[in-house]
């Protein structure tokens, strides 16, 4: 059965009692009734129980509709609709056109839809659309699309507008979305006369409208169809989007740009464009969240002795990092105020590595510099106590 038909008998069942909660239940209270119900009617736990699982069932589809907020507000207006209508729960059995109770229909379509439209302005609000009895094509959201943007590091601290080209279905440039071929006139459609609907049965006194198949709401038919998009009235369009990448985005992070997608039918809405980004590296700075951070070759005697090392920023003048005597390598050191924007405009640290860097090669004054030092810290254990205990 269609989502639609399913929606169709919401009024004939009681999902309240099936959970054993009162109508005015708060969610939490919902939420947790089905869980319990859901654990004592399991069919894992009752595998041979078919009372149990048809149980099961009945509560997983109450909770389908009343644990959910918006589909419990629909039903709890179409179960008050049809209570209103009395015991028969019938159309057309009172007078005037009233319910089986004698309630005029009229009057309670003004009421409960507030004194606009109709009978199927009413059954469209509280299912959704499923009743919706108005002329005209159906007005349809466009398609969300997916592309991605590739931007520089820099960029993508300080933010930039990018154009995208994106590709997605259109009307047909040939036919304008009619479908039939230019210069023949065309009909009503004879499978919906005209509407752009077929109505089927659900069940009872209700009935519902899909979409025509034939000339696929268009309410018209062509004898010959265009020849570019064989009647479908469908094509592609490629545009070039100019799309805003705020500042601060990180390698990888998707951002949605809402009403850039595919353009709608009908008068609907377009969809979303889903622009996944790549950043690229830099040279120096790599990025740590809201911080830049940088490597810093330093030799072995500035780490030693101390030393002030003058450090590059981004964009900005470059600082001075002072170097305590006696500093171990690959301590961080921490700029403030030198790193990335954050969303409130203030911005966050630099962090700098220092590594030491050890020369490749020595010329002979180094070399016995190098000699000299060893000699005279010859008496320190550094590896003391490394092999204790380790059974060498």
């Amino acid at each position: 059965m269609s989502d639609d038909g399913i929606r169709s008998d919401w009024a004939s069942k009681d999902f309240y009692a099936v959970l054993g909660v009162a109508k005015g239940a708060s969610q939490d209270d919902i939420k947790k009734a089905y869980r319990r119900l859901a654990r004592e009617n399991h069919p894992d736990s009752h595998p041979d129980d078919t009372a149990k699982h048809d149980r099961f069932k009945a509560v997983a589809e109450a909770y389908d509709v009343i644990g959910d907020p918006d589909k419990r507000k629909r039903y709890d207006s179409a179960r008050e609709l049809f209570r209103r209508g009395g015991p028969s729960g019938g159309f057309g059995g009172g007078p005037s056109g009233g319910f089986g109770g004698g309630v005029n229909v009229e009057d309670l379509l003004r009421e409960r839809a507030g004194g606009g439209g109709g009978f199927g302005d009413l059954f469209g609000d509280l299912f959704g659309g499923g009743f919706n009895a108005r002329r005209g094509p159906r007005a349809s959201r466009g398609a969300d699309l997916e592309t991605t943007a590739t931007i520089g590091f820099t960029e993508a601290l300080d933010g930039v507008t990018v154009a995208l080209r994106v590709s997605s279905d259109a009307a047909c440039s040939t036919c304008r979305g009619t479908g039939g071929k230019p210069g023949t006139k065309p009909r009503p459609c004879g499978n919906c006369d005209g509407t752009g609907f077929v109505t089927s049965s659900v069940g009872g006194a209700f009935s519902m409208n899909d979409t025509c198949p034939a000339c696929g709401g268009r309410q018209l038919v062509y004898d010959e169809a265009c020849p570019t998009c064989r009647g479908s009235g469908q094509g592609q369009a490629t545009r070039t989007i100019q799309a805003r990448i705020p500042a601060g985005v990180k390698d990888g992070q998707r951002i949605r740009l809402r009403g850039k997608g595919a353009p709608g039918s009908g008068g609907g809405a377009a969809g979303d464009l889903y622009v996944t980004v790549r950043v690229t590296g830099h040279r120096v700075f790599g990025r740590k969240g809201e911080h830049l951070t940088i490597d810093v070759p330093v030799s072995f005697p500035e780490l030693a002795l101390g030393a002030e090392v003058t450090l590059p920023t981004l964009g900005g003048s470059s600082v001075t990092l002072r170097i305590p005597a006696g500093t171990p390598n690959g301590r961080t050191f921490r700029v403030r105020g030198k790193g990335a924007q954050r969303a409130d405009g203030s911005r966050g640290d630099l962090l700098a590595t220092v590594e030491v860097q050890v020369p490749a090669t020595l010329d002979a004054g180094a070399r016995e510099a190098l000699a000299a030092y060893a000699e005279a810290t010859s008496g320190s254990r550094l590896r003391a106590g490394l092999f204790e205990g380790s059974g060498a």
